[in-house]
């Protein structure tokens, strides 16, 4: 099966330049956030495939307008083509915004996510909106990944762990894959996939 992987940004080829048919491919999306509510539900639409979301720093307008025909997984684990889905939103606190939280907040948010994994017996794919640190992130303030993810990796080891909130366009150096334990780390910033 294959999986869209977005974040960050709306896809020029498929926003701007949609022809019928290009999304057929595809049997699950999944959102890493920072995208717009009107391009998740025109996804989920033309492409008639199940669409998961986290929320991104700056995803704040969901609140008011959540994206239709998706669904949040942020906090949860949802089965759904054959995989089990884990989702964290959000980035580190750099200056108050929604959707941002201090190391400690977030550790909380994963231990109470851990004891859902345990209950649904693993997790395939955890999708978040940050990195974990050291893992694809970067040393200014609101681009640092968390620390607890490493543990959460370690612990279950998914598949797949899948972020976005690192721009490509940052930088020269950054990794579109990374590796840890048996786990790919992949940034899903404006479009990704991959085959599952």
């Amino acid at each position: 099966m294959k999986l869209l992987l977005i974040g960050d940004r709306e896809c020029p080829a498929i926003w701007d330049y949609y022809r019928p048919g290009m999304l057929r491919d595809y049997g699950l999306i999944l959102s890493a956030g920072d995208l717009k509510a009107d391009y998740l539900s025109f996804l989920v639409t033309m492409g008639r495939a199940p669409l998961l979301y986290v929320h991104g720093n700056h995803d704040g307008h969901y609140e008011k307008y959540p994206p239709e025909g998706c669904d949040c997984v942020e906090d949860r684990v949802l089965e759904t083509c054959g995989l089990k889905i884990a989702g964290l939103g959000g980035s580190v606190c750099y200056n108050k915004g929604p959707h941002q939280f201090t190391e400690e907040q977030m550790a909380r948010r994963v231990r109470r996510l851990e004891r859902k994994i345990k209950k649904a017996g693993g997790v395939d794919i955890i999708l978040a909106h940050s990195p974990a640190a050291a893992l694809g992130d970067m040393p200014d303030p609101a681009h640092r990944g968390f620390e607890c993810f490493l543990g959460l990796i370690d612990r279950w080891q998914p598949r797949y762990f899948i972020h976005s909130h690192v721009h490509m366009n940052y930088g020269r150096n950054i990794s579109r894959e990374l590796k840890r334990g048996n786990t790919a780390i992949i940034n899903a910033y404006e479009r990704y996939e991959i085959e599952v």
